[in-house]
Parts: structure tokens; sequence; C-alpha cells
């Protein structure tokens, strides 16, 4: 069976399968695993899950599991890329906390911290609620005057992740940001509010003195195997331990692998890279 990737609900990981189930990733949990003979297009989401009309065969190493085309179809009805601005759901801004950087983003209300989760926040808060254009506005107000990203790379994210900022200066520094954001001209179509700051750390597993993997792996191969037991799962990121040490496992790299369980005692026979130790830049918070 096909998986799709990592997604979070009830604040818990879970693989996907193209068949719409899926397996919970607690941590603790053996994870073993052989891939398959080839890596094909997910296909698209549009309230289930649509094949590829094509199965394209992928790259093993590429970090989309789409073909091209279905790329384009997904982006033609998406909210990060602007193209269903007409949502009349409510969307609520949020302040996301990432170890060296505070961001800025949008997701629907009714996610709750699913999106938060899903980019690897270390701390969050929300600061306002209402239509998607609004959201929008305030969200280009916060960038352009405060200074804040509305993206943090995965690199970046993974580095802060060895040395995470305590708990009490992340909540500090968004208080703070959550402080002058509410000082500022409000745009129309959102409601300010002032919600509770979330530290996520725990849902992960991320340890406070931080988590540096031994190794990555580089990219599935026909017939390979990964096996170890689940240490944390952040974002996309699943951190094994395993007979060689701590290993990255980037999921997207697993989306459109076919795989089945592994054998009662199998070790890792996947090709592995070295991961050099964090050096985190830190920005200015306040």
């Amino acid at each position: 069976m096909r998986v799709t990737g990592l997604l979070w609900s009830g604040g818990e990981a879970q693989l996907e399968w193209v068949t719409g189930k899926v397996s919970p990733l607690g941590l603790g949990t053996e994870l073993a695993f052989v891939f398959g003979a080839d890596r094909r297009c997910i296909g698209i989401w549009r309230s289930r899950r649509l094949a590829c009309s094509t199965s394209t065969v992928l790259e093993p190493t590429g970090r989309s599991p789409q073909c091209p085309d279905c790329q384009a179809m997904e982006r033609s009805n998406s909210i990060a890329a602007d193209t269903r601005l007409d949502d009349p759901r409510s969307f609520s801004v949020y302040l996301a906390h990432h170890g060296s950087v505070v961001k800025v983003g949008i997701t629907a209300t009714e996610r709750g911290e699913a999106r938060l989760l899903e980019q690897g926040a270390l701390s969050s808060t929300f600061i306002s609620s209402g239509s998607l254009l609004g959201a929008r506005r305030i969200e280009n107000l916060l960038m352009t005057t405060l200074g804040l990203p509305d993206r943090v790379s995965t690199t970046r994210k993974r580095a802060a992740r060895g040395r995470p900022v305590e708990t009490a200066a992340r909540s500090a520094a968004l208080r703070d940001l959550a402080g002058r954001a509410a000082e500022l001209s409000w745009p129309e179509g959102q409601t300010r509010c002032e919600s509770p700051i979330r530290d996520h750390t725990t849902a992960y597993g991320l340890p406070a003195d931080g988590l540096h993997p031994d190794a990555a792996l580089r990219a599935p191969t026909a017939g390979g195997t990964l096996a170890g037991e689940i240490a944390c799962t952040i974002a996309g990121d699943i951190y094994l331990r395993t007979s060689l040490g701590v290993v990255l496992l980037d999921t997207h790299l697993l989306a459109g692998w076919s795989l089945r369980a592994a054998e009662p005692g199998a070790l890792v026979d996947v090709p592995l890279e070295p991961v050099a130790p964090p050096e985190i830049e830190q920005d200015a918070l306040f």
C-alpha cells in the first residue's frame, strides 16, 4: 500500500495511505518497513484522494510526491497559493516560534493547532480570527510593520531543534510580538483575540536540551529497509533510534512509495548521510 505522507490530527502524528487509512506514530513505537519497487504520484486532494491519471513514476530523491500536472492542479485550488480567496470559512492569524525566529501565518480556524504541528512550531499563539481576506491583510501588515517572515526554511527549523530556545523565552517573545501587533491599526475582516501561548514540544517528544540526529535518510531504494524506535516526530520529520544511532526520516521522501512491514529484528539497509552539528543564527525577536 502506498503512503501519501505524515499528517497531524487530534494532536497526534499519523502516516496516511492512499486508501485514506492512517497509522499512528506514537512516541516509542517501533517503525520497521521495506520499500516497494517504485515511487508513484499520489494524485490530488479534493475532499478525498483522486488518483493521478497517469500514475507517474517519480524520482526517489524528490520532496514532492506529485507529478507536475498534479502539482499544478493542487495549486489551482489552494489557500496557500491564494487561488481560493472566496473560501467562506473562518481563518485565524497566528504567531509561531520556531526556535530561532518567529513567523506569522494563517490557518482555517476549524483546524485548531494542526497547522502549527504540521509546520513544527515549538510554541504558538493565535491573535485574531475572521475572513480569509482579512487574515491575509493582517499577515501582510505584520510582515511589513514588524518584519515577521511568513516562511521558515526546513534547514533552519531542524537546526533549532538541536538547541531549542527555552520555553519561557519563547513565550516572552510571542507575548511581546502579540502586544506590538495589538497596537497597530487593525484591518477590517478580523477580530482580535487573546489566546494562551501553547508549547508543542511535548506533543513532538522534543527534549528540552534538544535532539541531534547522527544521520539522515538520503534516498529510499527499492527493497531497502528502515527500522527503529520513534524518538521524536515533529512537522514532517521522524527521528528514529536505530542500530546506527538516531536517524532523521523526512517523510516527504516516503510519500508515493509502497511500504510493507519488515521482518522482526530488521536492520537499517538504506543509504544514509551524516548530519552536521547545528549552527543557529538567532534573530532579534524584540
